[in-house]
């Protein structure tokens, strides 16, 4: 039996497809559809018939969340797996979800503080650092590091979850999580340190309002004093229409 193997081709076609992961998003499957269009191009290549490449959407039309920018280790591993099936291994269906189930959760669980509640606030406070002296340079650089931090991930976890197949599993459950949870609560001390120099936020407390609003209400509307305030043009108004009413009296 021939050996059908994924091209590096297919791997660059499948990390620049997993960038259009989040068009189809949906509350029902999430990224599901998304993922599933991410695979087209190893399916393509391991499944000539027809039956076996419907089969296999199919397949990858199931509930699928995570960061996106670390899916590719997702993406890897069920390329190899798929390609193992192609090839004649005994794996079904409910492996494969198996897998994918058990990496989505924990790669969500690192990606969301990393990407979102660490290497943005990073870029983001150097990039403000610069416009907020004027300097152009700070939205270019918040947008050109961001980027490029989080296409380096995709693209190194798609290659390494490709290379070790499941056995990337073991990775995940020794202490790797850990020493990734470390590095981002130093890196947040560091950017919140930059950001406190560099930024003088003035904030005005919703409280504050409120009680300023009941002060004037119980100033102006509950002591007998001091009559309720009016605008001019409706005191004026009130005035006219009560000198008409009383030169009606008169007659």
């Amino acid at each position: 039996m021939e050996q059908r193997k994924i091209t590096r081709s297919d791997l660059v076609s499948m990390f620049l497809r997993s960038n259009l992961q989040q068009a189809s998003f949906n509350f029902e499957r999430i990224h599901g559809l998304g993922f599933c269009y991410d695979m087209i191009p190893a399916i393509k290549r391991l499944y000539p018939l027809k039956e076996d490449q419907v089969a296999a959407l199919r397949r990858h039309l199931v509930f699928f969340n995570t960061t996106p920018a670390v899916c590719g280790p997702v993406i890897g591993v069920t390329a190899a797996m798929e390609e193992a099936r192609a090839n004649g291994a005994e794996i079904d269906d409910g492996t494969i979800n198996g897998i994918k189930v058990g990496l989505m959760g924990p790669l969500a669980g690192v990606g969301d503080p990393l990407v979102w509640g660490t290497l943005r606030p990073i870029t983001a406070a150097l990039g403000a650092s610069l416009a907020l002296s004027g300097n152009i340079l700070g939205p270019l650089l918040f947008f050109f590091i961001f980027n490029a931090v989080r296409l380096a991930m995709k693209w190194y976890g798609l290659q390494l979850g490709f290379r070790k197949g499941v056995n990337i599993v073991s990775d995940m459950g020794g202490n790797l999580l850990q020493k990734t949870h470390r590095r981002r609560v130093d890196s947040r001390a560091v950017c919140d340190g930059r950001a406190g120099d560099q930024m003088d936020v003035n904030q005005r407390t919703v409280g504050g309002f409120t009680n300023a609003c009941r002060r004037w209400c119980h100033r102006h509307h509950n002591r007998a004093e001091h009559p309720r305030p009016t605008l001019p043009w409706f005191a004026g108004a009130r005035s006219d229409a009560a000198d008409g009413s009383s030169a009606q009296q008169k007659n």
